[in-house]
């Protein structure tokens, strides 16, 4: 029954779509039907503006901190053992994210749970969400394409959490459970950017523009 309160409550979490909220809020429209289409910061960005990217950013990445936080302290009030307090939290941070992509409040067209993500990480392994922001940023930067940083990162992740069994929120006796977490939630990412691997192919994928906006 844990499970499945923590995974709702997670899944609804993420289900607040803050990019549909602060595009309306700062520029009067809906996300998703201005620039890429795409529910997340970096179309906020385009569509409306640097202050409404930075709010709909923290927020989600707030999303998948909490989430994860309530996991941590539903398994402290049921007192769990590790290897299910760990579970927990692995399930809360998978439905977040899918409750980003899918959310129930906004006909289940989100976003690519990139900043969801990365506020999963940082909390499940501060260590390893740390590197892998450090990594996605430092693409972004030298290429100026959002979607391949955040693909490359969800790639690293899970070769890291090979890797490095220490820093996680729970330590569970079998790591393994953080492993296949860190590999479905890599899937998912890069499930989520299909399209932007496909343009990315055809070297035809946005990059980002900071001096202007998108006001198609």
């Amino acid at each position: 029954m844990s499970y499945i309160i923590v995974g709702l409550i997670a899944y609804l979490l993420g289900s607040i779509s803050f990019s549909v909220i602060f595009s309306k809020k700062f520029a009067g429209v809906d996300v998703r039907t201005k620039g890429s289409g795409n529910a997340g910061s970096t179309n906020v960005l385009r569509v409306a503006g640097k202050k409404a990217a930075l709010c709909t950013l923290i927020c989600d990445v707030l999303k998948g901190v909490v989430a994860i936080l309530i996991a941590f302290l539903v398994g402290k009030i049921i007192k769990a053992d590790n290897n299910i307090a760990a579970i927990l939290c692995e399930i809360a941070g998978l439905l977040v994210v899918i409750g980003h992509t899918f959310p129930v409040f906004f006909k289940f067209k989100g976003g690519k749970g990139v900043a969801t993500s990365l506020g999963v990480l940082l909390t499940i392994n501060w260590r390893l969400g740390l590197i892998c922001l450090v990594f996605a940023l430092i693409i972004m930067i030298l290429t100026r394409i959002v979607s391949l940083g955040s693909i490359l990162a969800a790639v690293l992740f899970p070769v890291l959490c090979l890797f490095v069994p220490w820093s996680f929120i729970v330590s569970s006796d079998s790591h393994l459970s953080y492993i296949i977490f860190s590999i479905i939630l890599a899937l998912l990412v890069i499930f989520n950017h299909r399209t932007n691997i496909v343009r990315l192919r055809n070297g035809t994928e946005n990059k980002l523009n900071f001096n202007k906006k998108d006001k198609k």
